[in-house]
């Protein structure tokens, strides 16, 4: 049997409001081929398939078009909801996808049996704990006035509770089959770029990799978008997303993952790389020094590369940043499209209204970097770190 492992589609993704349908479309190409060719029985996708909560229509399509091609596979289909995602979105055509042999669980359900998904094949028999992104309410109760503190607590208890009852459900239920976990959440131990959204309070609730008790055979791990293994003794991989989601993953290779079982047990954990159709590059340097660089570049992709531009120079002027707006503007390397630039200047006065760089976008900035840069010009406000926990609990709220 030959399960493979895949997260963090994303579709719907924008890069710096450049659209990444097509990539996305190249990496579907390949992985509906890909199951074909290799005679892939069981497709997990360990949640984020979509981008947002409220999906565009030509992210819907993206989404059915690529189903409607799985669905000509004989190929069983887990997907579960991750922290992107809205659970009723997911789930609301569930029944119908359940007739294609697709499980759809985008959300957690109080019955554990409602999440575990049986698969048996030539002999071979598996089963799933298609585990989606836990929120706040699946794990605790929360309570009026508890502190910062408390509540981290209170969620990495409640994480390592809900684990611990989903390992009994399997061993009282399921012992005789191999056991593949999915989980949406941070790890610690897992390293991150900037494009993941922060989940159960900026992460400082992530979990051990010890909370999965040693129990799965397999943890199909979605959220972090950089290829990992976090345990290869008890077989914990993120898989990481399929195309570069952010420039902070630009040297990143993208894989799938794929677990080959024979005689009831994992034989190995394949890594295949995903073709890689696009380039994310950082032009970085003076102004002079960019200009010539930009100028030059000539490595072809099926795709154009997307550039961000990040120029240094010693002191503000007119002239510069003339000169910088006639080098985004102008920029005539048909190979590249400019999606980012930011100006830096090393001698420039700040004031209260520059929090930030000349030339960030207020899209690249998350709002607890915002909070944390006004308390950092407001030198003289005390207890900021109460303050930063009170933030982070307002964007928790507000789902930010």
């Amino acid at each position: 049997m030959k399960i493979l492992h895949t997260s963090d589609w994303h579709i719907g993704k924008q890069l710096h409001k450049y659209d990444l349908s097509e990539d996305l479309n190249y990496f579907f190409e390949w992985i509906v081929t890909y199951i074909k060719d290799e005679n892939i029985d069981v497709l997990l996708i360990s949640g984020d398939i979509f981008d947002q909560a409220n999906p565009s229509q030509a992210a819907y399509k993206q989404y059915y078009d690529l189903l409607k091609q799985l669905i000509n596979l004989d190929c069983k289909i887990i997907l579960t909801g991750g922290n992107h995602d809205s659970a009723s979105v997911l789930n609301a055509p569930k029944e119908l996808l359940k007739t294609f042999d697709i499980s759809v669980i985008g959300g957690a359900t109080e019955d554990f049996s409602e999440m575990f998904v049986e698969f048996e094949k030539n002999g071979e028999k598996i089963v799933v704990a298609a585990i989606p992104f836990l929120k706040d309410r699946d794990i605790r109760k929360s309570v009026a006035g508890e502190t910062y503190a408390t509540k981290i607590e209170q969620i990495k208890m409640g994480l390592q509770t809900y684990f611990s009852n989903i390992n009994a459900h399997y061993k009282n239920n399921y012992s005789d089959a191999i056991y593949i976990l999915m989980g949406h959440l941070y790890v610690q131990g897992s390293q991150l770029s900037e494009s993941e959204r922060d989940i159960q309070i900026g992460n400082q609730a992530g979990i051990e990799p010890g909370i999965f008790e040693g129990v799965p055979d397999y943890v199909a791990l979605g959220h972090i978008h950089k290829p990992q293994v976090i345990s290869r003794t008890n077989n914990i991989h993120y898989c990481g997303s399929p195309i570069p989601l952010s420039f902070s993953e630009k040297e990143d290779c993208k894989q799938i993952n794929v677990i080959h079982i024979q005689n009831n047990k994992i034989e190995n954990v394949e890594v295949v790389p995903i073709p890689k159709h696009r380039n994310l590059i950082t032009f970085q340097g003076s102004l002079e020094m960019v200009q010539e660089n930009l100028s030059t570049f000539s490595e072809q992709t099926t795709l154009k590369s997307l550039a961000e531009i990040i120029v240094h120079e010693q002191s503000e002027s007119i002239e510069i940043r003339q000169a910088f707006e006639e080098l985004i503007t102008s920029q005539s390397n048909e190979k590249i499209e400019v999606v980012k630039s930011r100006l830096i200047f090393t001698k420039l006065i700040r004031g209260a209204t520059d929090a930030f760089v000349v030339g960030t976008d207020v899209a690249d900035v998350t709002p607890m970097q915002m909070f944390e840069k006004k308390l950092e010009l407001l030198s003289e406000m005390e207890n900021t770190e109460e303050l930063k926990n009170a933030f982070r609990e307002i964007l928790e709220e507000l789902n930010l």
